[in-house]
């Protein structure tokens, strides 16, 4: 049964997650592509927000993600939009990349 709660993490514990090798995580950001090109995440795998419907089947129901966005709020829609869809484990990065890079983190370029 989907919640209308978005499950959200900050930036401390997203780099926790980000550094641990054995963490099975996969880190969605949904912004634009020339936004991401400005930095992003590290582990980080772009899907803009406007194509995510269309990418939906390719996303694991079992797999724990985090979606990012500059300030939260495109993502916590990426959050919304995957909880309809029966996705329980995706959390909404609080304060997006801003709150990312105001924590002290750096910005990664895509590989």
């Amino acid at each position: 049964m989907p919640s209308n709660t978005i499950k959200e993490i900050d930036a401390s514990e997203l780099a926790k997650w980000v550094n641990d090798a054995t963490h099975d995580l996969r880190v969605i950001d949904v912004r634009q592509m020339q936004e991401i090109a400005m930095g992003t995440v590290p582990r980080a795998e772009p899907l803009p927000l406007h194509t995510l419907p269309a990418k939906v089947h390719e996303l694991s129901r079992e797999e724990k993600m985090v979606m990012v966005c500059r300030s939260g709020a495109r993502s916590a829609q990426a959050c919304m939009f995957l909880q309809q869809q029966g996705f329980s484990n995706v959390y909404n990065l609080r304060g997006g990349m801003m709150g990312w890079v105001q924590s002290g983190f750096p910005a990664a370029q895509l590989a």
